[in-house]
């Protein structure tokens, strides 16, 4: 179904009720329907349509998750609304950074428009919006504060990968190359963990409530780092200066983000969880590689081993881009209880972005 214009008054309205890309659009295991060389006047290549499309079901899916967190632990106005705030889980994130609220309400409120300006973007040039309103099942948290309404991704079951952590503070290793970096806290690597309370009973014991917002607060790293390394790899494959102009406005954005995440992620104190057993380390007793102030990314080898080494973002090769951040956020447990049919549909959006290059 087409958006109206009434739908690009409001950033929800969008999200919620949106433009195309429904169930009569597109099967499991479909793509979306090839779109024309080109629309317009100077319009889209297939190529420079499919990876707007993949970005944008990237950041609805993106939204979908801050909006849940924004109704627990953010701040519910004008600009995000939606919940009514948990005080106790608000306190637990404070404990991070005392700006935790209103970082979280402005992350949101940022994806909110990443997706609407992508799909108003994409409806202006003739080509099918992004609409993933058909699998909104996954349920909500049933603590105070949080809407009961359908959700595209789960925040309660989570699997974090914190390898990013290690990744920017390493001189001599980096993802393009290979190789791979370890975790910054193991548990987190394992196990699933709820990064917002699932009911009020998890509210309590202390510990137990802290141990979520400290995993919500590498979450939080761990899905800007995603968007960070994103846009510039697909960056490389566009041909229209206008959408390479559209991925890097968007992605420096995600980049921002993530630095102040990472930043907060490293105030999560040392503790075990009592219900759980997760435990966060002091990461200052081992070392350089997991110092907590080390926040802008180290210089390491970039391109060729053999130029000296550069301040970078990584990884960003082209190669699988799309489904490389399908694949982590799948194993990340983002997607846990969703359809085949909304992986069949992730899929084949990730694959037309990545088949996608420059002049075609």
């Amino acid at each position: 179904m087409e958006a109206t214009e009434q739908h690009l008054d409001t950033r929800r309205a969008f999200l919620l009720k949106g433009a195309a890309v429904g169930a009569g659009a597109i099967g499991a295991g479909r793509l979306l329907a090839d779109p024309p060389a080109a629309f317009a006047s100077g319009g889209l290549t297939p190529g420079d349509a499919a990876i707007l499309q993949f970005l944008a079901a990237a950041e609805i899916l993106e939204t979908d998750a801050w909006q849940q967190y924004n109704e627990l632990g953010g701040i519910q106005d004008s600009e995000v609304p939606g919940g009514s705030g948990n005080p106790a889980y608000t306190d637990a994130l404070s404990v991070l950074d005392s700006d935790m609220a209103q970082y979280i309400h402005d992350n949101t409120d940022d994806e909110f428009t990443h997706f609407t300006f992508i799909n108003a973007y994409l409806k202006a040039h003739g080509v099918e919006t992004v609409n993933l309103d058909k699998f909104r099942t996954l349920p909500s948290s049933t603590a105070t504060g949080a809407q009961q309404i359908g959700r595209l991704t789960n925040l309660m079951q989570l699997t974090v990968d914190t390898s990013w952590w290690t990744r920017y503070r390493s001189d001599s290793q980096n993802p393009d190359f290979g190789d791979t970096l370890p975790q910054a806290i193991p548990d987190l690597a394992t196990g699933q963990h709820p990064a917002i309370p699932r009911s009020d009973a998890d509210l309590k014991p202390k510990n137990h409530l802290q141990a979520i917002a400290n995993t919500a607060g590498f979450h939080f790293a761990f899905i800007e780092q995603g968007g960070t390394s994103l846009y510039p790899s697909l960056a490389q494959r566009v041909t229209s200066t206008e959408v390479l102009r559209i991925l890097l406005s968007i992605g420096p954005t995600e980049t921002m983000h993530f630095q102040t995440w990472q930043d907060k992620a490293g105030n999560a104190p040392p503790l075990t969880d009592p219900t759980t057993g997760l435990t966060f380390p002091n990461l200052n007793a081992d070392g350089e590689l997991l110092q907590t102030n080390l926040i802008m990314p180290e210089p390491t080898i970039f391109l060729d081993r053999k130029f000296p080494v550069c301040s970078i973002i990584r990884p960003i090769h082209t190669e699988g881009a799309a489904m490389g951040a399908v694949k982590a956020l799948t194993a990340n447990g983002l997607f846990i209880g969703q359809s085949s049919e909304f992986f069949a549909v992730l899929t084949g959006l990730a694959r037309a972005a990545d088949a996608a290059r420059s002049g075609s």
